[in-house]
């Protein structure tokens, strides 16, 4: 099978784009009572339609906290649009993101599950991508186990939340959301049907 890949030079590349930063997991615990509702206290939501943020990168939380304060600032035309999130972070300090993205980040994610009927379709498009539609293969910056990549920017996708996944990929696709590395995940998502989204979603919850 014919496997799309990304450019090892524009991987390369991509070292170094993440945002170093000082983050106090002690204080951020303290801070995060707000955040447990949707999330939990320890970042692993029980609800479908939020994102697990347990044992996600760091500087990719603190990217998303950035960006959806720049979006409230902004009124949704820079950074990113959530109104739910636009009140979270609307008093938040630049070093309260950080603290709350070291807390976040020191959690552990809890394991998720992959329906059978969708793991065979779903390591396809996930480990070969489809070179026929130009769909370059998710393992290329997320890694064989989902685990993305700190230093380069990508977030850990295994595990998480079905539903989240799903409506995140719509929204990459529909261009709601434009906050990614080059709009590289809007030229993926532009591609996928919703079987697609549908299956990857599903996958991968229980990807290890």
């Amino acid at each position: 099978m014919k496997k799309l890949l990304l450019p090892l030079t524009l991987l390369f590349g991509l070292i170094g784009t993440a945002h170093a930063f000082d983050g106090d997991a002690e204080a951020g615990k303290a801070k995060s009572a707000t955040c447990a509702a949707c999330h939990g206290p320890d970042g692993n939501s029980p609800v479908d339609m939020y994102p697990k943020i347990a044992g996600q990168h760091a500087p990719y939380l603190y990217k998303q906290l950035r960006q959806y304060k720049q979006g409230m600032e902004t009124g949704g035309k820079q950074g990113r649009n959530n109104s739910i999130m636009f009140g979270m972070v609307a008093a938040l300090s630049d070093q309260d993101m950080k603290d709350l993205a070291a807390y976040f980040a020191s959690q552990k994610m809890k394991s998720g599950t992959t329906p059978e009927n969708v793991i065979a379709r779903g390591e396809q498009l996930y480990r070969g991508g489809d070179a026929d539609r130009g769909i370059a293969a998710c393992i290329a910056c997320h890694g064989p186990r989902g685990s993305g990549s700190s230093l380069g920017g990508f977030p850990k996708i295994s595990f998480q939340n079905a539903t989240y996944l799903k409506t995140t990929l719509q929204e990459f696709r529909s261009g709601q959301r434009a906050n990614d590395l080059n709009g590289m995940m809007q030229d993926i998502a532009k591609k996928l049907t919703d079987d697609d989204i549908d299956v990857l979603s599903q996958y991968l919850g229980g990807l290890h």
